[in-house]
């Protein structure tokens, strides 16, 4: 018997492609490829590619470049999307929105001609390279920790009290406030803790697209700061106030897009990211307790923000951390399922001690007896 010839993977599909992976999420369907150009690919980003259903992934720049160990292609494959690299920015040229194209093995086809050849992330490769990106660790932190120190002296005003803070209409004094960022676990967590919105019913703050991660969960911001690149027109209109980060120069390239929409705005110069000036605005303005969800915290999250350091990140939590409560990755601690089988056994379990107490009783005994009498059974 003639053994059957396998045909190579094949996926078709529309393509959809932008160069900033967060505006292209926006356009996505379900059923669309993907083409970005997006080095290291961040586990937040990939996250938002998943959610959209697509078929495939094509990534101009790698995925994958060893130097840290970036989650966002494992998302993909735990996913089974399938994934390419290293296609080259030419492909933006070649293709248009919308073009049907076909994926087959490691290259790209639209009508029969070859439009790329690229490098398939699999299993395998992803392993390796992580392996590689570990190695690297060590040498990559002690630039990061340089870059760090050099940067706390110049943002050093971040907490010596040399800003002049914006006159706002919300009320943080004696409040709980929640900063909200587009970061990492961010939905899981603010699941996590929704009980907590409800009751307590925080000043909720939305850093950019922190104020689309509340509108998802029925929330509105009752402010919004940041540089406005990636939060949703819906998400500025429905907010109370809104301050736009500008830069130390005075230069606030956000401030335009609010004007466009006929909206007011605060403009606040100051150093460092946006979440960390909301952090900060909070203390200042005297919040009893500020929580927080999806900030960035560590080395790799900084490096999948491409930022070489976190002097402005260090400096505030220096400053506000006795009343700050970091309520990310918080979700990881109602991962574990009990089983139905499980909860039998354990009421069983706990109802033999209570059984044995009552039956060394003289009258539980008694009674007991009667009801077998009353039953037939003595």
């Amino acid at each position: 018997m003639k053994k059957r010839r396998l045909l190579p993977l094949e996926i078709r599909g529309p393509v959809k492609m932008d160069k900033k992976t967060k505006d292209l999420v926006e356009r996505l369907e379900p059923g669309d490829i993907a083409l970005i150009c997006h080095r290291d690919l961040d586990e937040t980003a990939a996250d938002s590619l998943c959610k959209k259903r697509i078929k495939a992934v094509i990534n101009a720049d790698s995925s994958l470049s060893g130097r840290y160990p970036n989650k966002g292609p494992q998302k993909l494959a735990r996913s089974g999307i399938v994934h390419l690299d290293q296609a080259g920015v030419h492909l933006f040229e070649r293709l248009h929105d919308g073009d049907v194209i076909c994926v087959r093995g490691a290259s790209v086809f639209r009508g029969g001609v070859l439009m790329a050849r690229c490098r398939q992330v699999n299993d395998a490769l992803i392993t390796r390279m992580m392996l590689e990106a570990e190695r690297n660790m060590k040498l990559l932190l002690g630039g990061f920790v340089e870059n760090t120190m050099e940067y706390v002296r110049r943002e050093k005003e971040l907490i010596l009290g040399q800003l002049e803070f914006p006159t706002l209409k919300t009320t943080f004094a004696g409040r709980h406030v929640l900063v909200v960022v587009r970061g990492r676990s961010y939905r899981e967590d603010l699941l996590a803790i929704r009980h907590y919105l409800d009751e307590v019913k925080p000043v909720l703050v939305g850093v950019d697209g922190g104020a689309d991660v509340l509108l998802e969960f029925g929330y509105s911001a009752d402010l919004v700061i940041g540089d406005m690149d990636s939060v949703s027109d819906e998400a500025l209109r429905r907010a109370r106030e809104i301050v736009v980060h500008a830069y130390p120069n005075g230069r606030s390239p956000g401030l335009e897009r609010i004007r466009r929409l006929g909206l007011s705005a605060k403009v606040w110069r100051a150093p460092g990211t946006s979440e960390d000036i909301a952090l900060l605005l909070a203390y200042e303005k005297n919040a009893r307790l500020i929580a927080a969800v999806g900030t960035h915290s560590n080395m790799i999250d900084f490096l999948e923000k491409g930022r070489k350091g976190m002097a402005s990140t260090f400096l505030v939590r220096l400053k506000v951390g006795d009343r700050l409560v970091d309520a990310r990755g918080i979700s990881q601690l109602y991962r574990s399922r009990v089983s139905g089988r499980s909860l039998v056994v354990l009421a069983v379990a706990a109802a033999i001690p209570a059984v044995v107490l009552a039956l060394t009783n003289p009258t539980v005994r008694h009674i007991f007896r009667l009801f077998l009498i009353r039953s037939g059974l003595l």
